[in-house]
C-alpha cells in the first residue's frame, strides 16, 4: 500500500467530492432532475442564497415529482418543495473508520461535509468502500 492510500484512522479528506452538484432551493425540481440524472449522483445538498445548506436532494426524493410528470405530462414544483430536510452531516475530520461505521448505520449513499457549518462536499459510499478495500 502507497503512504498516501487512505487507511482506518486518516483522514476521509481525499475521498470528498469537492465539486458536487449543489442545487438552489428555488430551482425547479424538473431542472435539478435532469441536473442529478446527467451527473449520475444518488443526492445533491441544497443551499440557500446565502450558501448555507438547507437540506439533500435525493434519487427517492424525486421519485413523487416524476411520478406525478408521468401521469399529468407536466413536471411542478421546486426543490425546495421535494428535498429532505432532516440531514445526517460527517464533519470534515471524520476518519475513515468513523465514516464506513456512518455508512453501516444510516441508510444514505452519501452524506454532506462541513466544515463547522460551511459545506465542503459530499462523501460518496462508494468512496469510502474502495479506501476500506485498499486499506485491507
Amino acid at each position: 500500500m502507497s503512504p498516501s492510500s487512505p487507511r482506518p484512522g486518516h483522514s476521509i479528506d481525499p475521498l470528498i467530492d469537492k465539486e458536487p452538484l449543489i442545487l438552489r432551493l428555488d430551482m425547479p425540481i424538473r431542472r435539478a432532475v435532469a441536473q442529478m440524472a446527467e451527473s449520475g449522483v444518488a443526492a445533491a445538498p441544497v443551499i440557500d442564497d446565502s450558501g448555507a445548506l438547507q437540506g439533500l436532494l435525493t434519487q427517492k426524493d424525486c421519485f413523487r415529482p416524476a411520478l406525478q410528470a408521468s401521469y399529468y405530462q407536466e413536471w411542478k414544483g421546486r426543490v425546495g418543495d421535494f428535498m429532505s430536510t432532516e440531514l445526517f452531516t460527517l464533519p470534515l475530520n471524520t476518519d475513515l473508520v468513523s465514516a464506513a461505521e456512518a455508512f453501516l448505520d444510516k441508510p444514505y449513499r452519501s452524506f454532506p461535509i462541513l466544515d463547522g457549518s460551511t459545506l465542503v462536499g459530499m462523501l460518496r459510499r462508494e468512496a469510502v468502500f474502495g479506501a476500506l478495500v485498499l486499506a485491507g
